[in-house]
């Protein structure tokens, strides 16, 4: 705070004022306090776990043949449906998403279905999933979790291609 000059203060020089004494603080102890909480709270929390997903994926040397009559095939557009087929069969066109109340949207009643009927008229078979880039990456994890809920474990992703925007066509004309 600023100091007031008064007429007794005047007059003194600075000899006659009393010299202040030196203060020291020594902070060594309360910075082992602060390390010391720190250590304890590292060593305390549980750390959140990442959100992965596991995949093993096949060398890339090599291929797998499977027979036609045990590849399901399931197409994702990017324009709200699925399109799945047996083999070489016209692909059928299901919700991908379905809103149930106030619930955020869960995969499709009619997929899930599909899935489950597939799979258990044929346990060798495997799932081709070809993803749009217009499709949402939600749609690909759905897809995959939905998969891993109904224990099918033989699946394969690949590229959507112009064949297969053709094949949706003609799912589409067929409707």
């Amino acid at each position: 705070m600023g100091m007031v000059d008064t007429p007794e203060r005047r007059g003194k020089t600075s000899a006659s004022r009393r010299k202040r004494i030196g203060f020291h603080l020594d902070m060594t102890p309360m910075v082992d306090v602060a390390f010391l909480l720190l250590t304890f709270f590292m060593l305390t929390t549980t750390f959140a776990k990442s959100n992965t997903m596991e995949i093993n994926i096949p060398p890339e040397t090599g291929e797998v043949s499977v027979a036609e009559r045990n590849v399901m095939t399931l197409r994702v557009p990017g324009d709200g449906y699925a399109y799945w087929s047996m083999a070489e069969e016209a692909p059928r066109r299901t919700p991908l998403y379905e809103t149930v109340g106030d619930e955020q949207n869960t995969l499709g009643r009619d997929l899930r279905q599909a899935l489950q009927q597939q799979f258990a008229a044929n346990r060798k078979l495997v799932i081709l999933v070809k993803i749009s880039e217009k499709a949402k990456y939600k749609s690909l994890v759905d897809i995959i979790d939905e998969l891993n809920l109904l224990k099918i474990d033989r699946f394969s992703l690949d590229d959507f291609t112009a064949q297969d925007e053709a094949e949706i066509q003609r799912a589409v004309a067929l409707r």
